[in-house]
């Protein structure tokens, strides 16, 4: 059997949201939709010689279930004869979809969940699984039904080689154009490189930075373009701030496809500045997609 689209339920409005991403996305691959709902807190936590703890001690059974059985009617509802199993988990939600992410296709979470505190723009749920999680995560947000092509942040590192390759497979997935966007800055490269150099030095030279930009995204999509001839790419080079130019682009977009890691990044960090930002501004889903560790 192949593995399943998983998507993680707490009964809140985002999550639900979810939840019919989550069916749309499983029978696009042809796969299971997997439910899963965690609850309580994990038994290592408690004292030494006291039971674990369960939702059935609380009479909270009940209640998990009936938004569990909500949840299957609307994945049933997305995508008619889908097949679904749904899951009560023990244990912290964050723990508990990590390890189920391990033999997902997919994970599939809501931007915010019931413990958000108002203003927060993302849920930490979210935040910790596009930090720390097994394979791709997509964060559902934005405008709903989202139409228009894939979107691709296309930094040139080694770490978003597998955000690249994943970018055309969903595009080659949902029949739609692949936009390849590189978004360079005087700010893209160091003019020096010995150790007493200002670190805040910047390249001047904007024409010779453009023509090597170019050259990056040129070589990131060209390889892939040969595996996927059916998928038509843009090659988007635009002279901006990063962020701005992805969370612009993504006005147009179906799905915002991003490295959890860019070339920018500082060693130690798991989610990169351009990777949070998305999650939080994208007005799009946002598929953070790991690199094999």
């Amino acid at each position: 059997m192949s593995d399943p689209v998983i998507v993680g339920v707490d009964g809140s409005a985002s999550s639900l949201t979810a939840v019919d991403v989550a069916a749309r996305e499983a029978r696009l691959r042809s796969t299971p939709l997997r439910i899963v709902h965690a609850i309580g807190r994990p038994s290592a936590h408690l004292p030494s010689g006291v039971a674990p703890w369960s939702p059935a001690d609380h009479g909270l059974e009940p209640l998990v279930h009936g938004q569990l059985a909500r949840a299957e009617e609307r994945a049933h509802a997305a995508a008619p004869g889908l097949e679904i199993t749904r899951s009560v988990v023990t244990g912290d939600a964050i723990e508990v979809l990590g390890i189920e992410s391990r033999s997902a296709a997919l994970t599939v979470v809501g931007s915010r969940g019931l413990t958000g505190f108002s203003g927060l723009l993302l849920g930490s749920t979210a935040v910790h699984l596009a930090a720390h999680g097994h394979g791709p995560l997509m964060v559902v947000r934005g405008r709903p039904d989202p139409a228009g092509p894939v979107l691709l942040a296309v930094d040139g590192s080694p770490a978003g080689e597998p955000a690249v390759e994943f970018a055309f497979a969903e595009a080659a997935l949902r029949g739609v154009p692949l936009v390849a966007l590189h978004a360079w800055n005087t700010w893209s490269e160091r003019a020096y490189e010995g150790p007493g150099d200002p670190l805040t030095a910047v390249v001047a030279d904007a024409d010779r930075l453009r023509e090597a930009e170019q050259r990056l995204l040129d070589r990131t999509v060209a390889a892939w373009q040969e595996t996927y001839p059916q998928v038509t790419v843009e090659r988007r080079l635009v002279r901006s701030r990063i962020r701005n130019a992805l969370i612009d682009a993504s006005r147009e977009a179906q799905l915002v496809v991003v490295g959890a890691r860019g070339s920018g990044g500082f060693t130690g960090l798991l989610l990169g500045s351009v990777s949070q930002a998305l999650l939080h501004h994208a007005h799009c889903p946002v598929t953070v997609v790991r690199g094999k560790e």
